[in-house]
């Protein structure tokens, strides 16, 4: 589980497709201590959850490598990345951690496209849209996880929806670089799932 909130800005520095390119083998270069990286551990990058498959240092920079398969690869934009991308990044929630967003799973449902950037006095206004299926999760003041950040909703219209970024999560994420026509995952909160899927079965 994670919180969706952002603790480093990774960068992958090398890409390797393997297994008639259902599986991507990523190495990531980040601030993270070596030695807090284990084996196994979970780490979301942009708000998928990946194995570390392998970690070192590299010219006093910590890296960790992750597998992303052929699932990950078609449902979210983890298509789309190259070396040099740029990755939000958060470690598992540990027992005794401060849940300063919401409950995150670290399973993008999607992915949603920016419609739409405003730029104001130092915040930045997004109208995004998604598919129908996953916008009936989507509800005004409601949470929502965006390229692995926790975020709230402000309006809803259908199938799009718009957030406010404040000037910290612009300079501490990678949301500062988002544009419209940009591709971004989306995860919707398990309340409104659970929620739907109870009503459905009334």
């Amino acid at each position: 589980m994670f919180t969706g909130i952002v603790t480093d800005v990774g960068e992958i520095t090398s890409l390797v497709p393997t297994a008639q390119g259902q599986l991507h083998r990523l190495r990531i270069a980040c601030r993270y201590d070596r030695a807090t990286i284990a084996d196994g551990a979970s780490i979301a990058c942009n708000g998928v959850c990946l194995t570390v498959v392998a970690s070192g240092v590299d010219g006093g920079q910590t890296w960790f490598e992750v597998d992303a398969a052929a699932e990950t690869l078609g449902m979210t934009t983890a298509r789309h990345w190259a070396v040099g991308t740029r990755l939000n990044l958060e470690r598992a929630l540990k027992i005794g951690d401060e849940l300063g967003g919401h409950i995150v799973a670290g399973h993008a449902d999607g992915i949603a496209a920016i419609v739409t950037r405003d730029d104001l006095p130092d915040m930045a206004r997004f109208e995004l849209s998604t598919t129908r299926e996953l916008a009936r999760f989507i509800a005004p003041k409601g949470s929502i996880t965006l390229d692995g950040v926790s975020l709230t909703v402000n309006k809803v219209a259908d199938v799009t929806f718009t957030i406010l970024i404040i000037p910290h999560t612009l300079s501490v994420t990678t949301i500062g670089a988002w544009q419209a026509g940009s591709e971004v995952n989306i995860e919707v909160d398990l309340m409104a799932r659970y929620a739907a899927r109870l009503s459905e079965m009334k």
